[in-house]
C-alpha cells in the first residue's frame, strides 16, 4: 500500500528505476522513450553527466541559502547568462521553483509596478481562453483551460479572456492566416475599450500554445500586432514561455521567432531539465527600476527563491543549450519529426492536423478529417491514447478538451534535443500502433 497522494487515484503508475539518455526504465527493466519530456521539460534526457556534475559540486559547498541573507554565485551566474541571451530589454531575473511560481510572480509585479509608478486603477488582466499558465489560484485564474478551472471557478479572481489564435479552428473560409490572426489579435483592443483603457494592467499570452491546444503557435504577425496593441495603451505584454521556451521550438525564447520582446517572460521546465526545479521570471530595466526608486521591495517570495543548487543546475543546463549546441539541434531535428509524422498521418482518416515548432509537435485526434469534428468526450481517446503508448514503451502527452474546454482530443511531443534520427523512427512507429489501438478500443478503427 502506498501513501503517496497520486495524480489519479485509479491509475496505478510504474515505479520508475533510472534514467537512460532519452529513456526511462521502470523497476522491471521496461524502456520507455520518453517523447514528451515528461511535460515537456526533460530537454537534455535523463543522464547528462555535465549537469549532474553541477548539482553534486554545488552540494558539497552549500545546499541552500535564503536570499533574505545571501545571494549566491550559481544565481548571479545564471542570471548573467539569461539575461546576456534574452531579448528586448529583459534587464532582471527572479528564480522561483516552477513555471506556476514564474506566472504568480509575473501577474503580482505587473500590478506592484502600476501601484508604484502612481496608477493604481490598472488591475486588469487579459489573457486567452484554451491557454494553461499554472495551477496556483493565480495563474489558474489567468488560464483559458475550462476544464482545470471549473471546480474552483469560486476561488479564482476575475480576469478576462479572448481567443486564441488557433488558425485550424478559427480561421474562417476565404480569410487569409494573416487577416485571421489580425482579427483575434484586434480582440485585445476592443478588450482593453471594454474595460476602460487606464484599467487594464497586463496582457498574457504564450506565444506556442502548450498543453491545452497541443503546440499550437500563432500566425505571422499576430503578436505584432498585439504588442503594438499593448504599446498603444501602456498594458505589459506577459509571454508565458514555461513549456515553449528554453529552445524547445527551435530558438532558446520562443518570442525571437515573432520578432518582438515582451515586458515580463517567464521560463521553467527546460531551464532545469528535470535536474532540479526552477523557473525564473524576467523584466525589463524599467519595470525594474519602478519598484527600486519606489518601495525598493517586490512584495513577493517564495522560501526556495534562488536556490543555489537548482540555479547550479540551470546554469549547466543552459551551458548545454546555447554554448555545446544543443539548440542548434532542435529545428532540423523538428522539421525531420514533422516530415515523418506527416508522411504516417497526413492522410489518416482521424488525424486533422499535425503542427508545432521544432520539437515542440501536436497532433488532432478527429471523428472527421473534413468536418473537424472532435470524438465524443465521453471516448477519454487522449487517455486511451497515453495508456497504448506507454504499453508500446512511449511517454507522450495526449490531452482532452481541445476544442473547447470540453471536447477534442491531441496529442502533444516534446521529445529531448539529444534525440538521433532512429529514435525520431521509433516515436513515430509506437505512436502509429498507440493511436491505432485506441480507436480500436473505441471502435473508431
Amino acid at each position: 500500500m502506498s501513501h503517496v497522494f497520486p495524480r489519479h487515484t485509479k491509475v496505478r503508475p510504474p515505479v520508475v528505476s533510472h534514467g537512460d539518455g532519452a529513456y526511462i526504465v521502470d523497476d522491471n527493466g521496461k524502456q520507455y522513450l520518453d517523447a514528451c519530456g515528461g511535460a515537456a521539460v526533460s530537454c537534455l534526457g535523463h543522464s547528462d553527466p555535465a549537469v549532474t556534475e553541477a548539482i553534486r559540486s554545488q552540494i558539497d559547498s552549500i545546499a541552500y541559502a535564503h536570499t533574505g541573507f545571501f545571494t549566491s554565485p550559481p544565481a548571479e551566474a545564471l542570471a548573467d547568462k539569461l539575461i546576456e541571451l534574452a531579448p528586448g530589454s529583459l534587464d532582471r531575473v527572479y528564480f522561483v521553483s516552477g513555471g506556476s511560481e514564474a506566472m504568480e510572480a509575473a501577474l503580482k509585479l505587473a500590478r506592484q509596478y502600476f501601484v508604484e509608478i502612481g496608477q493604481p486603477q490598472r488591475k486588469h488582466v487579459i489573457a486567452r481562453w484554451q491557454s494553461y499558465h499554472g495551477n496556483t489560484l493565480g495563474a489558474l485564474a489567468a488560464g483559458g483551460n475550462r476544464w482545470r478551472r471549473a471546480q474552483f471557478e469560486p476561488l479564482l479572481v476575475e480576469m478576462a479572456h479572448i481567443d486564441p489564435c488557433f488558425a485550424y479552428r478559427g480561421q474562417a473560409e476565404g480569410e487569409s492566416e494573416f487577416d485571421y490572426g489580425q482579427r483575434v489579435a484586434n480582440q485585445l483592443e476592443d478588450e482593453i475599450q471594454r474595460l476602460g483603457p487606464d484599467s487594464v494592467a497586463a496582457f498574457l499570452a504564450e506565444p506556442v500554445v502548450g498543453a491545452t491546444l497541443g503546440a499550437v503557435p500563432a500566425v505571422e504577425g499576430y503578436f505584432k500586432r498585439i504588442r503594438e496593441i499593448c504599446d498603444r495603451y501602456g498594458v505589459l505584454l506577459i509571454l508565458d514561455e514555461v513549456m515553449c521556451g528554453m529552445g524547445r521550438t527551435g530558438t532558446l525564447f520562443a518570442c525571437d521567432q515573432e520578432g518582438i520582446s515582451p515586458d515580463i517572460l517567464s521560463v521553467a521546465k527546460g531551464l532545469g531539465a528535470g535536474y532540479q526545479p526552477i523557473g525564473a521570471m524576467l523584466c525589463t530595466n524599467k519595470i525594474y527600476d519602478a519598484i527600486e526608486q519606489g518601495s525598493g521591495m517586490f512584495q513577493h517570495g517564495h522560501t526556495y527563491i534562488g536556490h543555489p543548487t537548482a540555479c547550479a543546475a540551470g546554469t549547466a543546463v543552459l551551458t548545454r543549450l546555447v554554448d555545446d549546441g544543443l539548440v542548434e539541434r532542435v529545428a532540423p531535428l523538428g522539421e525531420s519529426l514533422q516530415e515523418r509524422l506527416e508522411a504516417r498521418f497526413g492522410q489518416h482518416p482521424h488525424i486533422g492536423d499535425i503542427r508545432g515548432r521544432g520539437l515542440f509537435r501536436g497532433l488532432e485526434l478527429v471523428r472527421n478529417r473534413e468536418t473537424k469534428i472532435p470524438f465524443e468526450p465521453a471516448h477519454k481517446l487522449h487517455a486511451k491514447v497515453k495508456k497504448a503508448a506507454m504499453d508500446e514503451g512511449l511517454m507522450c502527452y495526449p490531452m482532452g478538451g481541445t476544442v473547447d474546454g470540453q471536447t477534442g482530443d491531441h496529442v502533444l511531443l516534446a521529445p529531448p534535443f539529444i534525440l538521433e534520427d532512429a529514435q525520431l523512427d521509433e516515436i513515430v512507429d509506437k505512436l502509429d500502433r498507440a493511436v491505432s489501438s485506441a480507436l480500436t478500443e473505441i471502435g473508431a478503427a
